[in-house]
């Protein structure tokens, strides 16, 4: 019996081993250890020169009274990701996925797929388009429409309103993602739950409220926490279309955290503001579990059907 047990026990260390071992050590060389390494460089004076003459905590000092513009950045990265994820990454991507769902399959997998073209295209080749678009000349596309057809003055998003520009921008691209999860989800959704509410004389909009979002709870949940958390340290569209300009107007936190270390060579303050970061990260994402409740919509069912 002894033996049998102890023989259970070393399968299941091996089977342990085989396939949770991979990913814990991934999860080590790619999440940890920069994150350790992150922690040693912010403690030093290291700059262009790569040198460490010094361990101090002069970059906490600096980040905490001497950077004049981290207030700007601050302000800007909190409209960016509010406004991103409150409009298009939740909102718009829950209109997506209600709007194809309500009509027949083969219609509503083409729009899904036209709003997945963005995600699957190059990072730069949307970011060409653009500033194509966005071009304040009357060759831009937005001012042949509005100027060039409607005969209004040349639009300038750029300098107009560019954190306006910027939500737009990831907003686009980034709504695909919650419009697939919560198709999928709605697909889920028993149909008799659908023929009742129609069978006791509710609307599409009754039923869409009624039904549809109470459904939505845990992807809802699921896709601000996860879209708020990939905003707070995405930058790319950003840096490529506008580079944080014009001045520091469009430049977000995790944009200047990359400009003060690889453009400027400030390796220690950039790791400092890099940790500061994660800080924020982790008790943003507390924060939202405790005020969104996850906790209970990962409990296990109370009723086993067997």
């Amino acid at each position: 019996m002894a033996v049998g047990r102890n023989a259970m026990q070393a399968r299941q260390r091996a089977n342990f081993i085989l396939f949770l071992g991979p990913a814990i050590v991934l999860l080590f060389l790619f999440f940890i250890a920069p994150v350790v390494v992150d922690i040693a460089i912010a403690f030093t004076d290291m700059g262009p020169t790569l040198r460490v003459t010094e361990f101090t905590t002069a970059n906490f000092e600096r980040f905490l009274s001497g950077d004049r513009r981290l207030a700007q950045v601050a302000v800007t990265t909190l409209l960016y990701v509010l406004g991103t994820l409150a409009i298009f990454n939740v909102t718009y991507g829950l209109l997506l996925a209600i709007m194809t769902t309500s009509i027949n399959d083969r219609a509503g997998s083409f729009f899904r797929a036209i709003w997945l073209l963005p995600r699957m295209s190059p990072s730069v080749v949307y970011a060409l388009l653009w500033a194509w678009v966005i071009d304040p000349t009357e060759f831009g596309l937005l001012n042949q429409v509005t100027h060039g057809v409607m005969g209004l003055p040349l639009i300038d998003l750029m300098n107009d309103t560019p954190v306006l520009l910027i939500i737009i921008l990831n907003g686009f691209i980034g709504a695909s993602m919650g419009m697939i999860i919560f198709t999928s989800a709605i697909r889920a959704i028993p149909e008799h739950l659908y023929h009742a509410a129609r069978v006791d004389g509710a609307s599409g909009w009754q039923v869409v409220r009624h039904v549809t979002l109470p459904s939505l709870r845990w992807p809802l949940s699921f896709i601000t926490v996860y879209q708020a958390l990939s905003l707070l340290v995405s930058f790319e569209y950003i840096w490529l279309v506008t580079n944080g300009g014009p001045f520091y107007d469009t430049t977000v936190y995790a944009l200047y955290v990359y400009k003060r270390a690889f453009e400027n060579g400030q390796y220690a303050y950039g790791a400092a503001m890099a940790l500061v970061l994660v800080a924020i990260g982790i008790a943003a994402a507390l924060s939202m579990w405790r005020f969104l409740d996850m906790k209970s919509l990962l409990q296990p069912p109370r009723i086993e059907v067997h």
